[in-house]
């Protein structure tokens, strides 16, 4: 509704005028309470409710009279013992807990975590896009001489580069990792030969790749990183379809990541062709398909995952982890694929109070579908139990190899 992004206190880039940035949080609070009421209806207002609610104890709806006093409640209850990271997560009743890293993170917390004596088990997540994504872009080479640096191998191609990555897929898994990551704007893949993907690389290294040597390279490195899932057994996440930081003024203004990611369509069937013709019967291999695009979903997904035993489709994904985009994932997904080529819910969030709301929104929604398959006849009550504890616990355990 146009509260502009300096009054939510989200700092500027470096080289623009941060004056009107708000640096006070409780005004900052006022302005978020005044505009409360454009949550109605969405799920973020359901789990701001609920967090309010089962975490902090308030039962009142937050208005801009109230908005003080509720700052200072939360405020209290955040200072309190018992509200500790470690503490919420055993309250959570959290088994494990994932962070997604790219390919050159030190991992240095998840190292003090492991040579610690707490029992949490807080794994990280091999995620390489900044190595892979926009080689024609100038931030790329920096990124490729921080993987040389972090893995200690002297990258000048194709070959060596290749081997920095396994190398560092080889410190993910150590430290305790079951699974990467991939963000493309496309699930398109292509094979390219030796010759071919060693030219373009080499290209990236001297600044003169272009968009569609960006492209192909994207599409090739999905392969490879099949391949290679295919070899050390980490479970491959595919999040295709978003059109990232799509306000240009924005972007200028304050950075990537401001809300302004948009979906667009997908075509999976032919785009992931040339993996699955190399990999999609590979005994060793789990690809997760994520989709910003619902239109695909029964179309593709359902149907791709009914035939390629590598493929689980995961559950719906941002702008549709939602109640109407959980409904639709069951009515679309189900009656083809069957719940056993899905992965049960994983909440991908990064607001950790949130996390018990977003699985039980996740449990009911699903626990209402098998409802109705009872009540129609389709399955008995031993039926809708097992499918129950299987959506909302065990997919999720075994697709993840946990």
């Amino acid at each position: 509704q146009g509260v502009p992004l300096e009054a939510q206190g989200v700092p500027m880039n470096d080289g623009e005028d941060a004056s009107a940035v708000e640096s006070d949080h409780r005004k900052i609070w006022q302005t978020f309470a005044e505009n409360y009421h454009l949550f109605q209806g969405t799920p973020t207002g359901l789990w701001l409710r609920d967090e309010l609610h089962d975490l902090f104890d308030i039962a009142e709806k937050l208005t801009p009279a109230n908005a003080q006093d509720f700052y200072d409640r939360i405020s209290e209850r955040l200072a309190a013992p018992d509200f500790t990271p470690r503490k919420l997560y055993d309250r959570f009743q959290v088994e494990v807990l994932t962070t997604t890293d790219a390919a050159t993170d030190s991992l240095e917390h998840h190292k003090t975590i492991r040579e610690s004596d707490w029992e949490g088990r807080i794994y990280p997540t091999f995620r390489p896009d900044k190595v892979v994504n926009g080689i024609n872009q100038p931030e790329w080479k920096g990124q490729i001489d921080l993987l040389r640096d972090v893995s200690g191998i002297d990258i000048g191609d194709y070959v060596s580069y290749i081997t920095a990555l396994e190398a560092r897929r080889d410190f993910f898994r150590e430290m305790g990792a079951t699974a990467t990551d991939h963000a493309a704007e496309t699930p398109f893949t292509e094979v390219l030969s030796p010759k071919e993907v060693d030219a373009i690389f080499q290209r990236g290294l001297v600044g003169s790749a272009s968009a569609d040597d960006a492209r192909r390279f994207t599409a090739h490195m999905l392969v490879e990183m099949a391949r290679m899932s295919s070899e050390d057994g980490l479970v491959m996440q595919l999040h295709p379809g978003s059109i990232r930081n799509h306000n240009s003024a924005v972007f200028q203004r304050f950075g990537a990541d401001k809300g302004a990611d948009i979906p667009h369509a997908l075509d999976f069937t032919l785009n992931l062709r040339s993996l699955l013709d190399r990999f999609g019967s590979h005994p060793s291999l789990r690809l997760i398909l994520f989709t910003l695009d619902e239109s695909t979903s029964a179309r593709e997904l359902a149907p791709l995952a009914g035939h390629y035993p590598i493929l689980r489709i995961g559950p719906p994904w941002w702008f549709y982890d939602s109640i109407n985009g959980m409904r639709n994932f069951f009515a679309q997904v189900m009656e083809t694929a069957g719940i056993y080529n899905t992965v049960g819910f994983n909440d991908d969030t990064r607001a950790f109070a949130s996390i018990p709301t977003r699985h039980e929104l996740w449990r009911r929604i699903a626990c209402d579908w098998l409802a109705g398959l009872l009540v129609e006849g389709q399955i008995d009550d031993e039926d809708a139990f097992a499918m129950a504890h299987s959506l909302a616990y065990g997919l999720a355990k075994e697709a993840y190899r946990l």
